[in-house]
């Protein structure tokens, strides 16, 4: 056994490795010599306390400011109040019944203070922190760290940074770190000048100065960045070994006659990537690629020309959407883009057309045996779908299911994928979708077993759309400005969405809301469309959509709005994706802040869908200048979904990008940044092929094969292996 392997409690104590083990989830030594500190202070530095994020536990180092004891009123007990400061700005500790600190906690003092950030009258606190004073001869804290960095380690309520440390060193202490097997091969090492292994682990805990550091990081990013990619060249490689059948459209066959019928012309980029997907399908082994582009940008089309290549080859095609309103919005799409071509059978039907089946797990008895029947006698040569379409009863022709889109691939897990293509007698072609921009640099990383297209130019005819920020509280006339908006739209013919965090019904009263702090609940759908009933949007048609409704009543409420006998939509983010009404011009997001970048993204691209622009509204409460407010600006200053896309990574944590793709992995990145890291990506990326093509079982590399193993869940280790 590796003496990363061994387990905590052996090496740190029975009662750490029970914290250690409970709160963080880390439970062996490599465990925890791979749980990197979050950054590091100098002696004296404090941190900044403006930037402190709500609901996270922190560790700060800060001077005491104030300190005093207020008795409670009408009962027993007090609270002990201290402020601290960095100089700029303060934040407040508050314990209960606890008096007796204040002779501790006493103006003057510095020290670090941990735990979790909240708010109360408007005013950020740490309730109960834990703290360790380090201005004091005696304070062992202030000794050990002289002169050195202190790392400031992720931590929980119950285990704080300094705890972790002290944890740290009992391993530095016992742990031959020098002879460590090293995941990364010798040649490549010494070609970029990385430390070994066990170096880079001593220094990225107790580095003596930043140029200890940076090396450390240096080294640690290739481990993240190498040991990932060679999963992935793995995966290609093993995909590429896989037959496929060949899928070909024929001239003079349904793709040609759907070309002919489009009553516009495609876009250069839709040409292109059509061209890169085309060349895919004609190959021997699967087809693996990634579609993504702007809001808007005909993905959807790109995707139906291919599934129409497979119907002409002779096979079927299956369209995997995450929601029923997306699967019904998407059936109906490609009826009318299909016409005739879709009724084959039928009368008035193309006898080179086909048909769609649509297969949800809300449909009617019959409907759905009337699917069923169709996808295995051949009949339909499209499936459009959601979950229903994974279930044992769905059977395609001949088992023959020759490719399988999937729409929004990260609502996905991978089992649930291959559940869908493991439905063909050969690997089926794969085409993944997602309306979300992603960064060459994230694609390359979260989906790098995936061939890319990109699709950034918008079609000819859709319209310009201008973004707002409303501030309710500091100009609530603005509010008022954007209702008469929507109302002289909706006077020009037009229609409008308005976009509530949640919903409102009663079930959604049994829940707190996830606010983080001591704002009122998120607006929700019910109460806005009453309030707007009675109020400024009197009058109008105005109906709502949610995802607790009856799935015939939400396709019954979509049915009128496209039709245009709804003026105003108030709903929820079902209606984020997939949804195109050319004739809705105007969208108000409520409480706007409690949305991320790209969701607000995904929103407003419901808008501008025609001839005429396009407004989006986003309404929020935040005093200009706080990050939410920021975050609103940002939006509403750029229309460009990767400049978006970056922005929204920067703002959170960069390993939950990589668990949502990578059903099935461990660790997320601690070290490696996906946006930062471009070069070390890309780098990590050409050596993995390298050594993945010379040695695919990795014979000749065991200590790289066990990092492997230990980059993949054990239960579901198979995932790497499927195609």
């Amino acid at each position: 056994m590796s003496a990363l392997d061994e387990p905590l409690k052996k090496l740190v104590g029975g009662a750490s490795a029970k914290a250690l083990a409970d709160h963080l989830d880390l439970h062996t030594a490599g465990d925890l010599l791979h749980h990197y500190p979050r950054r590091y202070a100098e002696r004296g530095e404090l941190t900044r306390l403006d930037e402190l994020v709500l609901d996270e536990h922190v560790t700060v180092m800060a001077r005491i400011e104030e300190s005093r004891v207020i008795p409670f009123q009408g009962r027993k007990g007090d609270r002990l109040d201290v402020v601290v400061t960095d100089g700029r700005s303060r934040l407040r500790l508050t314990f209960f019944n606890q008096a007796r600190r204040v002779h501790e906690l006493r103006p003057g003092r510095q020290g670090l203070f941990a735990g979790k950030v909240g708010v109360f009258n408007r005013v950020r606190q740490l309730t109960n922190p834990e703290y360790e004073l380090m201005d004091e001869e005696d304070t062992g804290l202030a000794k050990e760290f002289a002169g050195r960095l202190i790392p400031v380690y992720p931590a929980a309520a119950k285990v704080p940074s300094w705890r972790i440390s002290k944890a740290v060193d009992a391993l530095l202490d016992t742990v031959d770190l020098d002879g460590l097997a090293d995941p990364l091969p010798e040649p490549l090492r010494r070609e970029r000048d990385l430390l070994p292994l066990g170096d880079a682990l001593r220094r990225i805990h107790r580095p003596v100065n930043q140029a200890e550091r940076i090396s450390a990081q240096s080294r640690l990013k290739w481990d993240e960045a190498f040991v990932l990619q060679v999963a992935l060249a793995r995966r290609r490689a093993d995909d590429r070994a896989r037959p496929a059948t060949p899928r070909r459209p024929r001239d003079g066959g349904l793709l040609d006659a759907f070309d002919a019928r489009l009553p516009f012309t495609l876009t250069d980029g839709q040409r292109q990537v059509s061209a890169e997907i085309f060349a895919d399908l004609a190959e021997e082994h699967p087809m693996h690629r990634l579609l993504q582009g702007e809001v808007g940008s005909g993905k959807t089309l790109v995707a139906l020309r291919a599934m129409l290549a497979v119907v002409d080859s002779g096979g079927q095609a299956a369209l995997l959407a995450p929601t029923e309103v997306l699967a019904q919005q998407h059936h109906r799409s490609i009826l009318e883009l299909m016409g005739d071509l879709a009724e084959r059978g039928q009368l008035g039907g193309s006898e080179l057309g086909t048909r769609v089946a649509l297969l949800t797990g809300s449909m009617g008895v019959a409907a759905r045996k009337r699917a069923l029947l169709d996808l295995v006698t051949g009949e339909a040569g499209i499936a459009v779908g959601t979950h229903a379409l994974i279930e044992d009863k769905v059977m395609f022709h001949g088992d023959n299911l020759g490719l399988v889109v999937v729409d929004e691939q990260h609502r996905f897990g991978v089992e649930q994928r291959d559940a869908l293509r493991a439905k063909a007698a050969r690997p089926p072609h794969l085409l993944v979708m997602t309306a979300t921009p992603i960064p060459r640099t994230v694609a390359m990383t979260v989906f790098g077993d995936l061939e890319t297209s990109v699709l950034d130019q918008l079609p000819a005819g859709r319209s310009p759309i201008a973004t707002h920020v409303v501030p309710a509280v500091e100009k609530p006339n603005f509010l008022a400005r954007a209702w008469e908006r929507v109302r002289e739209e909706a006077g020009k013919g037009h229609q409008a969405y308005v976009v509530c965090p949640r919903i409102g019904d009663e079930d959604d009263k049994k829940e707190k809301p996830p606010t983080g702090d001591d704002r009122r609940p998120p607006l929700a759908v019910l109460d806005t469309a009453e309030t707007l009933r009675r109020g400024p949007l009197s009058g109008l048609r105005l109906e709502v959509l949610h995802g607790r409704m009856p799935p015939d009543a939400k396709d019954e409420v979509m049915r009128r709005f496209t039709a245009g006998q709804v003026d105003v939509l108030v709903a929820t983010t079902v209606i984020e994706v997939g949804v195109n009404v050319p004739n809705a011009t105007a969208m108000v997001i409520m409480d706007a802040d409690r949305f991320g970048v790209s969701q607000l993204h995904q929103l407003r691209g419901r808008v501008g869908r025609g001839s005429a622009p396009g407004l989006c509204l986003l309404v929020s409460e935040m005093p200009e200048g706080s990050p939410a407010r920021r975050r609103l600006d940002a939006v509403a200053a750029t229309t460009d979904g990767f400049e978006l896309s970056r922005i929204d990574l920067e703002q959170r944590r960069e390993g939950d990008v990589l668990g949502q793709a990578q059903s099935g992995v461990r660790s997320s990145l601690r070290v490696l940044s996906v946006l930062d890291d471009e070069e070390v990506i890309a780098a990590a990326r050409e050596e993995a092929a390298r050594v993945v093509d010379a040695d695919p079982e990795l014979t000749d590399h065991p200590e790289l094969a066990a990092a492997l193993r230990s980059l993949v869940d054990e239960d579901r280790a198979e995932f790497l292996e499927k195609g």
